[in-house]
This record gives structure tokens, sequence and C-alpha cells, in this order.
């Protein structure tokens, strides 16, 4: 079993006590988002691999040699400022702690995701391609992949219009991105792919790759069995299935961009019933709750 901590909020960022808890304790509980009443049990035994993704991976740095399953780790470092992420913490900060796990897992394993690319009059092309550069030069010899997608239309990006100012990329935008991108990163030893994007990119010099591929996996665990991750619902995904054990609304960056936050107020009411003695991330097993063990 591959857990994903996780797609559905930062909980490196914001709960590692929680997941180091749960952890020490052998076991979590993830609630079924649409089956509230479902509850997976997981038993760290019977997992193979982590996949933390995270824009602050901080918190867990010193927890990172107690953890005896193998990690991988996808850490987006975006470009934008305090109006489009406004609790993401200082991005110097961010790349120091991208050297130190790269130190611990290996550069192989230490995924930089460049995610989402938006184009506005604020953050236009030019400022994508000097970001980006400058990106590279800082991780030079620390990482060798990276990971980009763009801006999709989630309920969080309409709510945010305004704020994101976007303009549409046409294929000239895309040419620029592709083999501007992709030239920049052959600098500096490090290849560049699309997530789940129907423009991959392919074309202007990008690599056509998963986020969690079967090599990757085997390398790390020895599986040669494994399931394709049927749940993210696009023809454009071909990772290897993951077991995601956060929660929908619970991230307190509030992104203006985000997909998996919908309304700031749920959030904070969400952090409200988390307990890090708890096994759920957000509130408790309660007398009803029809818990099933997850196997492999």
């Amino acid at each position: 079993m591959i857990l994903n901590v996780s797609g559905r909020t930062d909980i490196v960022a914001f709960y590692t006590s929680w997941f180091m808890n749960r952890y020490h304790e052998g076991f979590l509980d993830v609630r079924n988002p649409f089956y509230k009443k479902q509850v997976s049990r997981i038993y760290f035994k019977d997992v193979d691999l982590i996949v933390f993704c995270t824009k602050n991976p901080l918190p867990i740095l010193d927890h990172l040699n107690e953890i005896k399953i193998p990690m991988v780790f996808h850490i987006t470092i975006t470009p934008y400022k305090k109006d489009i992420e406004p609790n993401v913490i200082d991005k110097k900060l961010i790349i120091a702690a991208v050297k130190k796990i790269s130190s611990i897992v290996g550069k192989e394993y230490t995924v930089v995701r460049y995610d989402p690319i938006f184009l506005s009059p604020k953050y236009d092309l030019n400022y994508h391609l000097k970001c980006f550069e400058r990106l590279c030069e800082q991780l030079d010899g620390y990482i060798s992949h990276i990971i980009v997608s763009f801006i999709d239309e989630y309920k969080n990006v309409k709510n945010n219009s305004k704020i994101l100012n976007i303009r549409e990329p046409n294929e000239e935008d895309y040419k620029i991105i592709g083999t501007s991108f992709s030239n920049i990163a052959k600098k500096h030893n490090i290849t560049v792919q699309t997530c789940a994007e129907k423009q991959n990119l392919v074309q202007y010099g990008f690599i056509k790759s998963d986020c969690l591929t079967p090599n990757m996996v085997f390398k790390l665990t020895g599986l040669t069995k494994m399931k394709k991750w049927t749940s993210r619902k696009t023809p454009y995904c071909d990772c290897v299935e993951m077991v995601d054990v956060g929660v929908y609304n619970t991230c307190l960056h509030f992104c203006k961009y985000c997909y998996a936050n919908y309304s700031e107020k749920e959030v904070i009411k969400n952090n409200k019933l988390h307990n890090p003695a708890s096994s759920l991330l957000i509130g408790e097993i309660e007398s009803d709750d029809i818990i099933k063990v997850r196997k492999k």
C-alpha cells in the first residue's frame, strides 16, 4: 500500500504532530469523504511507501529519521506572493528544506512541483521564466525532476477570480513555457514533466511521465504488482494507486487557486475539530462508525 500524505490537505505543514502520533501508534483512520460513516483503518505495517506532498516540509524534518518506511517527497514551490498564497512560508526556507530532504532520501525521490502555473498581468510569462530559472539555479544538484501543471477552474478558483485575474494561455504561451522551462532545467541536469495535463508539452522538450511511476515504486519497495490510480478520473494520469489520508477543507495555507479548499469558514471550523491524539485527522471515532481495515 502507498500512502498519499496528502493531496487533500497539507498534513506535513499543519498536522505533522498528528501524523507522527499515528505512526508511533501503528495505525490511522480515514473517513470516507462521500460516505461519512465508513472509516478505513490503515496499519503502517501494511504500508510500503509514503508520498509526502507539501508546501512546507519544515515541521517533519526532525522526524524523518523516525520513519522506517521508504519515502518520496513532492514539495510545491511556486513564485506567487501573499496576495495568492497568504500563509505559505518564505520560499527561501522551503528551498533550504528541500536541500536537507534531498540529502536524506536522495534527489531522485525529492521532487519539486512548480504547480499550478497561471498567467495574469502581475504574474506574466516573463515573470514565470525568471522565477523558474532562479529556482533551478538554487536547486542545482539537489533535485533531478520538476513537475508542472496549469491552473484548473475549481470552485475556489472561481470564487477568487478577481484576485487571480487569470489570462487563458494560448498555444504560443505553451510553446514558450515548454521550450524555455525544458532548456533552463536541462542546464541544471533537471527533467520537467506535466501532471495530468492534456498539454503535456513533450513536443517542446518536456518528458512524458507520471508523478509516481511503477519504476520508482519498484526501486524503493521491490513491488512488481501495482494498480493504476483510477480515482483521479482523468485520462491524463497513469500514476500508481495511492491511498490519500487527508481531509478536504482543512488546509490553512488558503491559496487562492486551491482545489482542495472551497470555503475558508469550513477550513477554520474543521481545524477546530482537529485533535492530535485522535486516530482521525479531523474529529473523533463515533459509536456508529463502520471501521474496516484496509489491506494491501
